[in-house]
Order: structure tokens, then sequence, then C-alpha cells
């Protein structure tokens, strides 16, 4: 079924690839879990690419500093692209991180007397749209990369958690981990957003 005209500009779509669940949790192991969650967003990556979904730039904001006694004003610097799927982006080979800061490559106007948090956004739209990125681009930004290794996955706050024999995702900051959704059914969701988006979106 075609919506939207969607699948007819992305072309034909892949069919999301699921894990089948074990019968009982406690029979899969951390290794077992995770190479299910790899196989899970190395599928994402692959249907997205395929579908040819729109991608965002991905890239580390470097503060102002000094160089030879010169002050070198805040940049951008690129490292990548990816898919943003709510709480997560999605690289190409599969890899996964925490949705950081976004902003747009456009002018940052002026704003006086702004508050710091203000001046702080002001600041980081500047050097998105002092490039090299295009006219309006999003931009990902301070990212962290997420590792999928049990401890990793058990001690930090990030959006991924080991949990009931697999990955879950941590959809929302106010959600607690009881509310946490199977990281297979968050991906089906957020790429079938992503390809053919509500009207008006």
């Amino acid at each position: 079924m075609v919506r939207y005209g969607t699948e007819e500009r992305f072309g034909r779509i892949p069919p999301p690839v699921r894990v089948t669940p074990r019968p009982y949790a406690a029979c899969v192991t951390d290794d077992e879990a995770l190479d299910a969650a790899r196989t899970l967003l190395g599928a994402a990556a692959q249907r997205l690419r395929a579908a040819g979904a729109p991608d965002e730039a991905l890239a580390v904001f470097e503060p102002a500093r000094k160089r030879l006694g010169i002050t070198l004003k805040p940049r951008m610097k690129p490292i990548g692209r990816v898919w943003r799927l709510g709480v997560l982006l999605v690289e190409p080979d599969g890899g996964v991180r925490a949705t950081g800061g976004i902003t747009r490559a456009v002018p940052p106007g002026h704003v006086r007397y702004a508050a710091v948090s203000i001046e702080a956004r002001r600041e980081v739209r500047a050097a998105a749209h002092r490039g090299p990125f295009r006219e309006g681009e999003t931009i990902d930004y301070d990212a962290p990369r997420i590792l999928l290794t049990p401890d990793a996955l058990r001690t930090t706050p990030g959006p991924l958690l080991l949990a009931d024999g697999g990955v879950r995702v941590r959809w929302s900051v106010s959600a607690g981990d009881d509310a946490a959704r199977p990281l297979g059914a968050y991906l089906d969701e957020r790429v079938e957003l992503l390809l053919h988006p509500p009207l008006g979106a």
C-alpha cells in the first residue's frame, strides 16, 4: 500500500527484520541479546538506506579556542551522517548514538541582553551557519556513541538498557525503566514515521 506517495518517492522499501523472542527472557544470554540488538540496528540502517530516507549531518561542536595567540571562533566539525529516530541516532553501518543537541545551519540573528542559554544556542547556530553545511540543514551534534556491552547498558543512564533478556529503549526522560520499550518495536515505529511522516509533519 502506498501512503502519501512516499513509497513511490523512495522506491520499494524492504520489510523490517524481526528477531523472534525466546519463550523466557531468562533463557537469553547477554551476548545473544546484544547480537539481536546489533541485527536490529543494522537492519534498520539497511532499510533506511534502501528507501533513500532523509538523513542529517552529525558533528562535534568545538567552542572558541586560542591557537598561537589567535582566538578562533566556535565551529561545527562534521563527522558523518545519521538518521534520527527519536532518542536514537542510527549510523549507516548500524552504529547507534544518543540524540544530543540539534541545530540548523541558519543565520543566528542578533539578540541583545539575551539569557546565557539563548546566547549559547545562538553561538551554536552561528558555528553551524559558518559551514561546511548546506543552508538550512539540520545538524545533530555532541551525540555520544552507545557501546553495546552489558556493563554500558546496565550502568549508564542513556537511552538504551539491557533488561528482561533484551535491549530496551528509554524513550522519554520522564518515563521510568518500567516503561522502556523493546528495541525492535521502537525501531519499527520510528523507521515507519521517518519513511511515512503524518500529513502536516
